[in-house]
């Protein structure tokens, strides 16, 4: 049996502006552009053709297409030629939805909002990277009509500005509105909101709704996070990634990853992006950092690799642009990885390892103030990575600004505490300065006493040995570090210290073991031919050979740790590594 069907009702011919809304309302956005551009011609040509409203929406429609077109500065155009006519049209016609007239009903009642259309305009400066004019039409908006997701622009905007406290405040407004909405958490956090504070604004609606209980310990994880304390973070987020309900989330596992990454642990980092790989195989968020560290270990052919699948995925995106900057970086090809690394930066200008590596590419190129401008930059975005700091002095020390370098390094080693990681970055600085060699020797005993098998302590320290010639101790002090890991460069440095002493048959090995984890690693490969030529077959030659290295080898090669340091430098510490 059909059900009865309504009385029947007049119907009524739709106009062409209806269409135009339609097609819009369907995602028909080039039949739009086609459409209602000819009618806005007609318009022009025939002032009397259209009411004030169907002006209004005919060119916010078409806006609207061009912004889909990503035809940022047309639609800006066209969206205040819609405010222009929409403000006309509020002070002659008086247009309100409730009228009564039958005629203009449909037309009043489907008025674009003039507050979306100010978000548009927004959206397309953004785009155009006018910071400045989104947040001059976003404020222009009174407090009351903001929605959610215009004071989320907003907040982002004045963070990007440095206007923290009307960026808390706009954070605080999303809260209010929408109180699960964790990138505005986030947002408090990094502005250095208490936890606490933050999590007062979520307890009510975690008392309301089942299984929430775990967001207070997301909070405060993440509060450990933007503080810098690393290890409380680490220990947080694998509570929660431990519990059977959050088991295996790529999210967690990214930012335990990047946790591992800034604690200078890359083994475990490295493992925790390959565990968020194989869950997500479409993830691109992190991939740049862990480029990165594949780089750093030699991994050339997979660095090349995941920026290829990177680049499947989106090329819209930093990460694979960073990622293939990696390796051209570790090709030694720096121009290449300094237009990478500017490309990244054009796709996301808030991107530190961007930053990181293109100030690493300048810096290798010999534009050092260059290159301070962009580690000062990452500095600004991520105030609590040590990588970004190790940057601005490595480019210090370049230019023979040790004070400045020292005065960073103090600061640094005050506002991250006193942990494996600052006290070798203030080592490294008062090892340049034959005055403060003892206070160097100092912070990095108390560096490995924390960590010893932190890999920067272990180098700055071989190095500090080579210097007072103590080599067996140094031979002692790299065996002990590669106990329980392998790294190219600290067997290539116990090569360096092994031929001192005469073992030439062990330094091959060690040389050898740097190739296989690094097959470009230049001075590996030289030491190893160095020592193959000590195997000529006439002893004459031979004896030749070990003088030449008495005679100069000792000076040249481990005296010569500060280039090796500042190779080791140029290859390690650029990107972020800690």
């Amino acid at each position: 049996v059909c059900p009865a069907s309504p009385p029947s009702r007049p119907l009524r011919s739709m106009s062409v502006v209806e269409h135009v809304r339609e097609m819009a309302a369907a995602g028909l956005h080039s039949n739009v552009r086609l459409l209602s551009g000819l009618l806005l011609t007609m318009s022009g040509n025939n002032p009397e053709l259209f009411s004030p409203s169907q002006k209004y929406q005919l060119l916010v429609y078409h806006a609207d297409s061009l912004f889909h077109d990503k035809e940022y500065r047309n639609a800006v155009s066209k969206y205040t030629m819609a405010l222009q006519q929409k403000k006309a049209l509020s002070k002659t016609s008086k247009v309100r939805p409730s009228t009564g007239n039958a005629a203009s009903t449909p037309q009043s009642q489907c008025l674009p909002s003039e507050i979306e259309v100010k978000y548009k305009m927004a959206e397309c400066y953004t785009m155009l990277k006018q910071d400045k004019d989104a947040i001059a039409i976003l404020d222009g908006i009174p407090s009351r009509q903001r929605t959610p997701k215009i004071n989320m622009m907003l907040a982002n905007l004045y963070k990007k500005a440095g206007q923290e406290r009307s960026s808390v405040t706009s954070y605080k407004e999303v809260l209010r509105q929408c109180p699960l909405a964790l990138d505005a958490i986030l947002g408090l956090l990094s502005l250095s909101v208490k936890g606490a504070e933050v999590a007062s604004m979520t307890i009510n609606i975690i008392q309301s709704i089942p299984n929430l209980d775990w967001l207070s310990v997301w909070i405060k994880a993440y509060a450990f996070v933007h503080t810098g304390d690393n290890t409380r973070a680490i220990n947080t987020i694998c509570s929660l990634e431990k519990k059977s309900l959050l088991r295996d989330n790529v999210d967690l596992l990214g930012s335990l990853a990047d946790l591992y990454f800034r604690a200078g642990d890359n083994k475990n980092s490295i493992l925790k992006f390959e565990q968020a790989q194989m869950l997500d195989p479409y993830l691109i968020k992190g991939m740049d950092v862990y480029g990165y560290l594949l780089a750093r270990e030699g991994r050339l052919e997979d660095v090349e690799n995941l920026g290829c699948r990177l680049f499947n995925i989106s090329d819209q995106h930093a990460e694979p642009w960073v990622v293939s900057g990696c390796h051209s970086f570790y090709s030694k090809r720096y121009s290449r990885a300094l237009y990478l690394g500017a490309k990244a930066i054009q796709l996301n200008s808030n991107s530190v390892q961007a930053l990181l590596l293109k100030g690493a590419a300048l810096r290798n190129m010999g534009r050092v103030q260059e290159a301070i401008i962009h580690f000062r930059e990452a500095i600004r975005l991520a105030p609590c990575r040590l990588d970004c700091y190790e940057g601005l002095i490595e480019c210090y020390l370049a230019s023979n600004s040790i004070r400045e370098a020292m005065v960073m390094a103090n600061n640094v080693y005050k506002t991250l505490g006193a942990n494996a990681q600052t006290l070798t970055l203030l080592a490294t600085v008062c090892l340049e300065d034959p005055v403060t060699q003892e206070k160097a020797k100092t912070l990095l005993d108390k560096a490995l006493t924390q960590r010893p098998d932190y890999i920067k302590a272990v180098v700055k320290k071989a190095e500090l040995l080579s210097r007072e010639q103590k080599y067996e101790d140094g031979i002692s002090l790299l065996r002990n570090a590669l106990a329980n890991q392998s790294d190219c460069v600290l067997h290539r440095i116990l090569g360096d210290f092994l031929v001192a002493v005469n073992e030439y048959q062990e330094a091959m090995d060690q040389y050898s073991i740097a190739l296989s984890l690094d097959p470009n690693d230049q001075k590996s490969l030289e030491g190893l031919q160095k020592m193959e030529k000590e195997e000529s077959p006439t002893d004459a030659t031979q004896e030749e050979d070990v003088d030449d290295m008495e005679g100069s080898g000792e000076e040249g090669d481990l005296e010569g740790s500060d280039s090796e340091a500042a190779q080791w430098a140029d290859q390690e510490q650029w990107f972020g590594m800690q």
